[in-house]
């Protein structure tokens, strides 16, 4: 039977040397973790492991005490410094790997999380997040929820039984959300182009970022189109709104919008806690290579900081720190690599500060992490078009995405190519 507690009773149940879950996205238990923050003696000797969102969740669990400790695997803009130090340790892990390691290699003494309220029978939903509680909840050894007035209830998310929630702490505040991106007119640019390769009735991944926002804004003209995302954004919503994406030519789940987690804003979060087409997984279904190759037509959708001339990419680090993770990207353009008719597709701006720097470069800057190897990449576009590089010899692509680099780079480019031979 689950015992009610007020949230800064939480910390009394930690114990040095316990691996605490605190679920990400959407399920950030947020009134726990405020009260861990002002009593955190509870949280000495304590590992926490949490997937963060960049720009939703900060992971700074490092701070909680001097001598908690903090596995992450991504870095946000709160706990770069602490990654760069080492008081967080960043495991670099696609998706995929993340949950099963969290199902099946980590020992998980204390799971929290926020969860919506009971509905009409005896078991709980995981809200609009459903993305990696479900491997972590029946092995962890204490399960707490933080039960939420505010967390929508979708009709089809995960679910698990009351007699699995030891302890709960009943709170009512703001959902988190993500804002969007504000699109310039090169994200514009790019995301025409992006939309260029998307054929009617294919079935969408969408990364986060502006550059995939601006591809999903233009698509207001294609019809029949599906989701099988690790996420569902705002720009998911208008277009099934606007009737562009239906789900009807999907292989399987037709019909079904497939989803692990929602980012967006307030509006967002309500219709998709009601719709019932919409349906939660969590990652082993999302981002899973069995499921994927299932699907025809499956376009994924990323965003890059930099390729290089072999069609090499990093998405996750910037003069050798990392500012994100791998996320899981390059599950998606793997399993676009495997459907009939799939595409993957890496979009990104073609410079960077202001215009000095190219982003296609010749090779990946010292230091910086590999995120794809150059065998998964497809297509590849920039504000100055867009090419498929996948079928093309190493001396053919680099003179593909030398031809869609900004045109002040090209001729260094080709010297610097040249140089290498």
């Amino acid at each position: 039977m689950t015992e009610w507690i007020n949230p800064e009773q939480v910390g009394d149940l930690l114990k040095p040397g316990m691996t605490v879950f605190i679920a990400g996205a959407t399920a950030e238990p947020r009134e726990i973790l405020s009260a861990l923050a002002q009593q955190g003696d509870g949280c000495e000797g304590v590992r926490f492991i949490s997937v963060c969102v960049p720009g939703m969740n900060g992971g700074t669990f490092s701070d909680l005490h001097e001598r908690a400790q903090a596995t992450a695997f991504f870095a946000t803009r709160e706990n770069r410094q602490a990654v760069a130090s080492g008081r967080i340790d960043f495991l670099p892990m696609q998706y995929r790997s993340i949950f099963d390691y969290l199902e099946n290699d980590l020992n998980i003494d204390v799971a929290i999380l926020q969860l919506p309220p009971l509905g009409d029978n005896d078991t709980f939903g995981l809200g609009i997040s459903a993305d990696f509680a479900p491997a972590v909840l029946q092995k962890a050894g204490i399960v707490i929820g933080e039960v939420n007035d505010r967390q929508p209830s979708p009709p089809d998310t995960q679910r698990f039984p009351v007699s699995r929630l030891d302890y709960g702490v009943s709170c009512d505040r703001p959902v988190p959300t993500i804002p969007s991106s504000d699109l310039d007119d090169t994200a514009r640019i790019i995301g025409g182009h992006v939309a260029d390769l998307v054929e009617d009735g294919s079935c969408l991944q969408i990364g986060i970022g502006s550059i995939p926002e601006a591809a999903l804004a233009a698509l207001s003209a294609k019809n029949d189109l599906g989701l099988h995302s690790g996420l569902i954004a705002d720009g998911i919503m208008a277009l099934v709104k606007n009737g562009n994406l239906t789900g009807r030519k999907k292989t399987i789940d037709t019909g079904r919008h497939i989803t692990g987690v929602a980012l967006g804003g307030d509006d967002l979060l309500e219709w998709a806690g009601s719709a019932g087409d919409i349906a939660f997984r969590p990652v082993s279904y999302t981002h899973d290579l069995g499921v994927l190759r299932q699907i025809d037509n499956f376009v994924s959708i990323n965003s890059a900081v930099e390729i290089d001339l072999l069609g090499q990419i990093n998405a996750e680090t910037l003069g050798g720190k990392q500012i994100s993770g791998p996320g899981g990207a390059a599950d998606m353009m793997r399993g676009a690599a495997w459907s009939r008719g799939g595409k993957s597709i890496v979009a990104l701006n073609a410079m960077a500060g202001g215009g000095k720097h190219s982003r296609i470069v010749l090779n990946l800057a010292p230091g910086n992490a590999t995120t794809a190897l150059r065998t998964d990449v497809d297509y590849v576009v920039t504000e100055f078009g867009a090419r498929r590089i996948k079928h093309l010899s190493v001396r053919e692509r680099a003179e593909a995405l030398i031809e869609i680099a900004a045109p002040q780079f090209r001729d260094q480019l080709r010297d610097d190519w040249r140089a290498r031979l």
